[in-house]
């Protein structure tokens, strides 16, 4: 087969109609064969497959990883939580978190903020996870802000234990376990 070069108006007037820009962009998306492949691939399909690739990959590299302050109940009963922490210009308290044994919970989501977080927990048989340091809490769900005067504002005054996560840990979880149980 040979092929013939024609360089004149009418030839080229031709070329760029939209009949033959319509034959063009058709061959360009369809007709493209891969060597290893006896099928033809659309252009625009590969054009797009390779940019969605890109997007993904970038995307995932993009993405933080987690980070969070969370607890878990390694235990064989049922505990009650709650998370003292400062926001950097008051304290704040929160509860109650109810976790199954076995059971992870997310209590603060994102870059933690602070170096040391408390927590106070209880078992459904009575058990205690406490400490020295008094936040206010209250029987039922509850966010307090501050951690003076709990009586006089109409709180119960509970003992945390502190929880150091360090000065550049961006997430924390705490696992709870029952006397004498190592894991």
């Amino acid at each position: 087969m040979s092929a013939r070069l024609d360089n004149s108006a009418k030839s080229r007037d031709k070329a760029h109609s939209p009949a033959a820009l319509r034959h063009a962009a058709f061959v360009a998306e369809f007709c493209v064969m891969r060597p290893s492949l006896k099928s033809a691939i659309p252009v625009g399909t590969m054009i797009r497959l390779l940019g969605f690739l890109v997007l993904t990959v970038v995307g995932l590299a993009a993405t933080p990883a987690a980070a969070d302050f969370r607890l878990c109940n390694n235990t064989v009963n049922r505990v009650s939580v709650s998370l003292a922490y400062t926001d950097g210009d008051k304290w704040v308290t929160e509860g109650w978190w109810n976790l199954k044994p076995s059971a992870c919970e997310t209590l603060l989501r994102g870059p933690l903020a602070a170096e040391f977080y408390y927590v106070y927990a209880m078992d459904e048989k009575g058990g205690e996870w406490k400490g020295k340091a008094f936040m206010c809490t209250r029987d039922r769900e509850f966010k307090i802000d501050g951690r003076e005067n709990c009586y006089v504002r109409g709180f119960d005054r509970t003992g945390f234990f502190e929880v150091d996560t360090g000065k550049d840990a961006r997430s924390w979880t705490v696992q709870l376990t029952d006397p004498g149980q190592t894991r």
